[in-house]
């Protein structure tokens, strides 16, 4: 099993539009093969950083589902202007 971290900073004002999206990428992920769990968290420091947190069967089923047309189909972050800056994903154990 793997589970990655996605950091995800969001413009101020534009947290409910991230979360409506991030709900979408929920849904896609469960069709996709080889995901387990996934879990969305906010900083309470900083309320426009999210940390996505997923867990996987192994690292290529989330290196599929990154690069699969239904995630591009729900993650329109840069289209709807909603990202503050690029997001950082790091995978936290194999």
């Amino acid at each position: 099993m793997v589970t990655v971290g996605m950091n995800y900073y969001v413009i101020a004002g534009k947290e409910q539009a991230f979360e409506k999206a991030f709900h979408k990428v929920i849904h896609a992920l469960r069709e996709a093969p080889g995901h387990t769990e996934t879990r969305l968290f906010n900083e309470v420091d900083d309320p426009g950083h999210y940390l996505i947190v997923s867990d996987w069967n192994d690292q290529a089923a989330f290196d599929a589902f990154m690069r699969s047309e239904a995630f591009r189909a729900v993650a329109d972050w840069g289209k709807e202007q909603i990202l503050r800056a690029r997001p950082e994903h790091r995978v936290y154990g194999q």
